[in-house]
């Protein structure tokens, strides 16, 4: 019985290149899967009909985007997941989702082996495998491009050899990886840190230098999920893409970033997530209104390990799983509407409203009508700095013994 391989087929060179190349190292046939995450770029059925061309004995693509929106972009919002503080894990959320495509495949079909087009120097390959572990631990995983030396020179005579449909004429001199949530751009002149990213790199986001009138939205959340946008409910894939070009058109959203990467390099990043951006910070306002200060505290925390846990590959981990639970309990309050202004690369919180605030104007006021009791805080302050205070008159009495 012939062997059977599910690739992760995105219709660029090396993957088109991987059906043929499987196949003649294996024997194997070479089902080929395309999962739209809201890349953009061609359609589904032209994906298809290339792999179908190319030498894939089936061609499955799936339209993923509400689902990305959903399951991976939402609970990324719930953690206001940004790595190293600035990325929104735009690559690092897509993956776990066609990982989770790729072994539903390979299960149904009765493939042994899954393949993928990455790198053995970048983050992708351990969500590809890892992921794969945790879903299909069965399932034998393969990467042509790092395990088979296919490097692009041998990648473009394979395809001139097997007369493959493929343009290889025209290359970008940047990796450039995108979805619904955000993109990534690479390799070319960013290699160099101290150059200035040229314009070509950008693709998500006009220029914030442009002078553009300022924009006001409101965003509107039941339990930590946006809802609604300028009163229009909307679902997580409508609300992203509409943000996208909103906030696109302002400049938001541009992340120029050395990163480290989860093999132990650092490398250059260009980043661009509008919609995600502004997302994120509409969230983490109403958070600071509706949650209460040691669950902030400790959520804040939480946020860090689940986006490292997500980075690293860990997403269908017991202990990423966990945290989801938390992320979900802790968020239930967080219902309101943000107001934001965007302008010139900026998205910047204007106003704030919540039927569960914590905020109460009584308490809070200066003015007349001030509600909180000023005579008990003397007996806290003194209490609060007591240990403090016990501890320096020890240190005291220690150093005049020793003198």
């Amino acid at each position: 019985m012939t062997e059977k391989v599910v690739l992760a087929y995105s219709g660029g060179l090396d993957t088109s290149v991987a059906i043929g190349w499987i196949a003649e190292q294996t024997g194997a046939q070479v089902i080929a899967l395309a999962v739209d995450v809201g890349q953009g770029g061609e359609d589904l059925d032209t994906v298809r009909e290339r792999a179908l061309a190319c030498g894939a004995a089936s061609a499955e693509v799936i339209d993923a985007r509400a689902e990305f929106a959903a399951d991976f972009c939402m609970p990324a919002l719930l953690a206001n997941a940004l790595y190293m503080d600035r990325y929104p894990l735009v690559s690092a959320l897509s993956r776990p989702l066609i990982v989770k495509h790729l072994a539903r495949v390979a299960i149904e079909s009765g493939a042994s082996m899954v393949a993928h087009g990455c790198t053995g120097k970048g983050n992708d390959q351990v969500r590809f495998e890892v992921g794969l572990a945790a879903l299909a631990p069965d399932v034998v995983c393969t990467a042509p491009v790092r395990d088979s030396d296919m490097t692009r020179d041998k990648a473009i005579a394979f395809a001139a050899e097997k007369e493959l449909p493929i343009n290889v004429t025209s290359r970008s001199p940047y990796s450039i990886d995108q979805n619904l949530w955000g993109r990534s751009c690479e390799t070319g002149h960013l290699e160099d840190i101290w150059e200035a990213p040229h314009d070509d790199v950008w693709g998500y986001t006009d220029d914030p230098a442009a002078g553009k009138p300022a924009q006001e939205i409101t965003i509107s959340f039941e339990a930590g999920l946006p809802v609604a946008l300028d009163g229009a409910p909307m679902s997580p894939l409508a609300m992203i893409s509409e943000l996208n070009a909103l906030a696109g058109a302002h400049g938001i959203g541009r992340i120029d970033m050395v990163e480290d990467r989860l093999v132990g390099i650092k490398s250059r990043e260009i980043y661009e997530a509008p919609g995600a951006m502004t997302l994120i910070a509409a969230h983490s306002e109403l958070e600071s209104v509706c949650l209460e200060r040691d669950l902030a505290r400790f959520k804040r925390q939480v946020e860090q390990r689940w986006t490292e846990l997500v980075y690293d590959g860990l997403w269908y981990s017991p202990l990423k799983q966990a945290l989801d639970a938390f992320l979900t309990q802790a968020s239930g309050h967080v219902t309101g509407d943000v107001r934001l202004r965007l302008q010139g690369g900026r998205a910047v919180v204007t106003g704030r409203r919540s039927p569960a605030a914590l905020y109460d104007y009584e308490l809070a006021t200066y003015d007349s009508g001030d509600m909180f009791d000023q005579s008990l805080a003397k007996g806290f302050v003194e209490l609060w700095g007591l240990p403090s205070k016990i501890a320096a008159d020890r240190d005291r009495r220690a150093a005049a013994h020793s003198a």
